[in-house]
């Protein structure tokens, strides 16, 4: 497969829209954390199937991670890593509350947005630390905004599992979070 690369002119609408996409997804899980109770949170989705404090919890680890792999510094809260990450839900460990962790997520979210924003198109397009400079080389594709689309997509699907919760509380299957 040949690589191309993508030309200075268009690389902020890349950005633009990578970045869009983000903030969307972002921006519609705080909507449905409002809406839910915390106790709705400690529901699962659906039976046998993850609690919503869980996925609140995966999704700051998660987000957490992408400051060493972005360049952007240490992780805020590597002590989710256990709970969230390395062991499924139900598994005994002791959890922080669900205020805890929607704390989490809004700091873990407000200072990469800050370092986001600050960001110039060519930072973009450079390697991510999780990536090899000689495989980078042969894949550029494996860059710091392919891990914004990546993470993007990984809220959605687990936005898309929250919103069961939603579901649950009203008995239909309107989503208030989606415009």
């Amino acid at each position: 497969m040949q690589t191309q690369t993508i030309g200075n002119e268009s690389k902020p609408v890349f950005i633009k829209m990578a970045i869009s996409a983000w903030d969307t997804y972002n921006d519609r899980l705080n909507k449905l954390l409002a809406t839910l109770t915390d106790e709705e949170l400690l529901a699962e989705t659906s039976p046998g199937r993850n609690t919503g404090i869980y996925l609140i919890g995966h999704l700051v680890a998660v987000n957490d991670g992408l400051f060493p792999i972005l360049g952007f510094g240490e992780r805020l809260y590597p002590e989710l890593d256990k709970i969230f990450l390395h062991s499924p839900d139900k598994s005994g460990h002791q959890m922080p509350s669900v205020t805890e962790l929607k704390q989490y997520w809004n700091k873990v979210n407000t200072k990469l947005t800050d370092h986001i924003t600050q960001m110039s198109a060519d930072e973009w397009f450079s390697r991510h630390n999780n990536v090899s400079e000689t495989d980078f080389a042969k894949e550029p594709y494996r860059n710091k905004l392919n891990i914004i689309l990546n993470r993007t997509s990984h809220t959605s699907y687990h936005l898309g599992q929250l919103a069961y919760l939603l579901k649950k509380q009203s008995g239909n299957a309107s989503l208030p979070f989606i415009p």
